[in-house]
């Protein structure tokens, strides 16, 4: 079932969502600042790329003061505009019934896309 929800969430922008991570971690790796930034966004566009089977949990790292402070910066030049923009396609995914498991899979994204670090991407089981 996850596969088949995967082809569906690639043909039907799951692939835009994760070129627009890919480019987005590529211009930030480019300056040596936003290295830790770039390869949060590359985890994110994996996982936009595969998202069903797929859950993430706070790591045992994850209360360290550098991981808030990274959390705090990325919300501020950029988490909180690809949260809303998820937040706004769970939305209008959510009219429909088709459209449900998509909408919750994109809350699932902007609560990622919110706070990233600190976080690891694992396989439901």
């Amino acid at each position: 079932m996850n596969l088949i929800g995967n082809v569906i969430w690639l043909v039907f922008g799951g692939i835009i969502i994760a070129i627009e991570y890919f480019i987005g971690s590529f211009i930030m790796i480019i300056t040596i600042v936003g290295i830790p930034f770039g390869i949060q966004t590359i985890k994110l566009g994996i996982l936009a790329l595969w998202p069903f089977g797929k859950t993430t949990v706070q790591s045992s790292r994850s209360g360290g003061c550098l991981y808030i402070l990274f959390n705090i910066i990325w919300i501020l030049f950029g988490g909180i505009w690809i949260a809303l923009t998820h937040l706004v396609f769970g939305l209008i995914l959510l009219i429909t019934i088709i459209g449900i498991p998509f909408g919750l899979q994109h809350f699932k994204l902007a609560a990622l896309a919110l706070t990233p670090f600190g976080r690891d991407i694992i396989d439901k089981k």
